[in-house]
C-alpha cells in the first residue's frame, strides 16, 4: 500500500485562524489534517533555521520519508493536508509555491485572511510573547518589514496564482469564518468535493488575546539565560525568591488591551490600504468586514465587533 500524501495545503495568513480553520477541517470524516499543524517541509532548511529554530530542530525537513510519516494514519481520506502558515511569508521564505507544486501538480490551497491592521497587532505581540520582541509597537511595525509584508496579501496570493488556475486555491477571511462557520465550513467542503453536509463539532472557540504578556527587558541577555538548557537544570534548587526577582529583571508583564493603538492603526491603514485595493482587483472582491482597516466602529451584530485574536 502507498504512502498517503497531502493535498491539500492550508498556507495561512498567520495570526488568521488558520489553527481554528485547520481543526474544523480535521473533523470531516473525509479529510485528514496532520499533527503537528505547520511542518514546514516546503520551506528551505537553512532559510528556516534562520526564521524559526524551533521549528528546524523538529528536522521534517531531513527527509520526504519523515515528512509523509506525519500522514500515515490517513487512511482512506479523500483530503489529506497541512497547515504552515510559513508558506506565506515572503520574502522570508521563497521558493515554497514551486516546491509544492513539484511534490504535487494537483495541490489545492486554502489561504486565509484577516483585517490587516488587526493581524498586524496579533503578529507583533505573538513576536513579544516568544520574546523575541523588545521594542515598542510602532517603532517594531515600523522597523521591520516582516509584520506587515505577511499581511500583504495580494504580494503572497500572487506566487501562488501565477503558477496555478485560480480554480486550485479557496480564499475566505476570518470575520467570515466566525460569523458564519457552518456556512462557510459547508463551502469549503463542497469544494473539497467531500459532503457539504457535514457539521463541525467539538471544536473550542479561538483563543483571546493573552490578557497579560512578558516583554524581555535591556538587550534580553538575563531572559536567555533563563531559558537557557542549563538553567532549566539548575532551576529546581534556585530559592522561589531569587527565580521571582529574576524574572522580575528579565522581563516586563504587559497588558495588550492597556496599550494605545491609535498611531500604530494609523500608520498601518497608509501602508495597508493601499495594498488592500491591490487584494481587491486581484480577487474580484472587497472586504467591508475589515472594520479596523477602514476605521470604521463596528456596532452589534457586525463581524468587525468581535474581540478575539486568532490562533495560527
Amino acid at each position: 500500500m502507498s504512502t498517503p500524501r497531502p493535498n491539500l495545503f492550508l498556507i495561512g495568513s498567520m495570526k488568521s485562524g488558520t489553527t481554528y480553520l485547520s481543526e474544523l477541517l480535521g473533523t470531516h470524516p473525509a479529510v485528514f489534517m496532520s499533527l503537528p499543524k505547520e511542518p514546514t517541509y516546503f520551506v528551505d532548511q537553512q532559510a528556516l533555521r534562520r526564521g524559526w529554530p524551533w521549528m528546524w530542530e523538529q528536522g521534517y525537513w531531513r527527509s520526504e520519508e519523515r515528512y509523509l510519516g506525519l500522514f500515515a494514519a490517513a487512511g482512506g481520506a479523500a483530503i489529506i493536508g497541512e497547515a504552515s502558515t510559513s508558506y506565506t511569508k515572503l520574502p522570508m521564505f521563497t521558493g515554497v509555491a514551486e516546491r509544492i507544486l513539484d511534490f504535487n501538480a494537483q495541490a489545492r490551497f486554502v489561504y486565509v485572511m484577516r483585517d490587516p491592521v488587526e493581524r498586524t497587532i496579533s503578529h507583533y505581540w505573538h513576536s513579544v510573547n516568544r520574546s523575541s520582541e523588545r521594542r515598542p509597537m510602532l517603532e517594531a511595525i515600523q522597523s521591520d518589514p516582516e509584520y506587515t509584508d505577511v499581511g500583504y496579501y495580494a504580494w503572497q496570493l500572487h506566487e501562488y496564482l501565477q503558477r496555478i488556475d485560480r480554480k486550485q486555491i479557496y480564499v475566505l477571511t476570518f470575520e467570515e469564518l466566525l460569523a458564519d462557520p457552518a456556512g462557510q465550513m459547508s463551502r469549503l467542503f463542497a469544494w473539497l468535493g467531500v459532503d457539504p453536509s457535514f457539521r463541525p463539532s467539538g471544536v473550542g472557540a479561538t483563543h483571546v488575546t493573552p490578557a497579560v504578556v512578558d516583554r524581555v527587558r535591556g538587550l534580553g541577555v538575563l531572559n536567555g539565560m533563563r531559558r537557557s538548557s542549563w538553567y532549566r537544570k539548575l532551576e529546581p534548587y534556585v530559592p522561589s525568591a531569587v527565580r521571582k526577582i529574576g524574572s522580575q529583571l528579565a522581563a516586563e508583564s504587559v497588558r495588550p488591551e492597556e496599550i494605545d493603538t491609535f498611531e500604530v492603526e494609523a500608520y498601518l491603514r497608509s501602508v495597508q490600504l493601499p495594498q488592500t485595493a491591490e487584494l481587491e482587483r486581484l480577487l474580484n472582491r472587497t472586504f467591508p468586514e475589515w472594520t479596523t482597516l477602514y476605521a470604521q466602529p463596528a456596532g452589534d451584530g457586525e463581524t468587525g465587533a468581535v474581540d478575539r485574536d486568532p490562533p495560527g
